[in-house]
């Protein structure tokens, strides 16, 4: 826990920047990074415009700290699966913590990845490509990982590595997108039983 002081001069104010840190995640969870304003952010945080400024930066300065964050604490899932023995347990294993993340009841349904871009207009361009980025980022770890499975002969020789990635982002994007409507765990458990039916054997 990292504790900020700021504020006017001869009245310093102190405030926990993990606690402000997450209470920024849930504003861009739950609006995006263009839907949340500044008002909404400060109110959340607890802390005045100058504070935020001082402490963090500008918005786009906050979302990045805050992007950090939540690769760090909510989908942490997803760099650990890699970890996984055989290529089939990392693809459950991100399915799962898939569904998990999306159905956790204390946080916003729906992937901050892929909610933070919607609905950003040109000025929100660079947030998009960032977001665009670690999105790609997440296919291309996942693409090695299975790239060397094949290497290792634990997939048919017709199994295509980058194929593979790219089916299984896709699917767990678009759960993220129905878990927004307002899809049940049980949808989307379905789901990921179909997509599962789909590895090669």
């Amino acid at each position: 826990m990292k504790v900020v002081k700021s504020g006017a001069r001869g009245r310093p104010r102190s405030f926990d920047k993990d606690r402000v840190l997450d209470a920024a995640l849930r504003v861009f969870w739950e609006k995006g990074y263009e839907g949340a304003s500044l008002s909404d952010l400060t109110e959340a945080m607890g802390i005045n415009r100058p504070s935020l400024y001082a402490a963090f930066g500008d918005k786009e300065a906050l979302f990045r700290q805050v992007l950090k964050r939540y690769e760090q604490g909510p989908v942490a899932y997803m760099k650990d699966a890699l970890g996984e023995p055989t290529a089939r347990g990392v693809i459950e294993r991100m399915l799962q913590g898939t569904i998990a993340a999306l159905t956790r009841p204390q946080s916003p349904h729906g992937c901050l990845y892929v909610q933070g871009a919607l609905a950003c207009g040109d000025d929100s361009g660079p947030m998009r490509k960032e977001l665009a980025s670690r999105r790609s980022a997440g296919e291309v770890a996942l693409r090695k990982r299975l790239k060397r499975a094949k290497d290792e002969g634990e997939l048919p020789l017709g199994a295509e590595p980058a194929d593979l990635a790219r089916f299984y982002m896709a699917v767990m994007h678009g759960m993220s997108v129905q878990a927004a409507g307002g899809a049940s765990r049980a949808a989307l458990e379905s789901v990921a039983d179909t997509a599962l039916k789909a590895w090669p054997e």
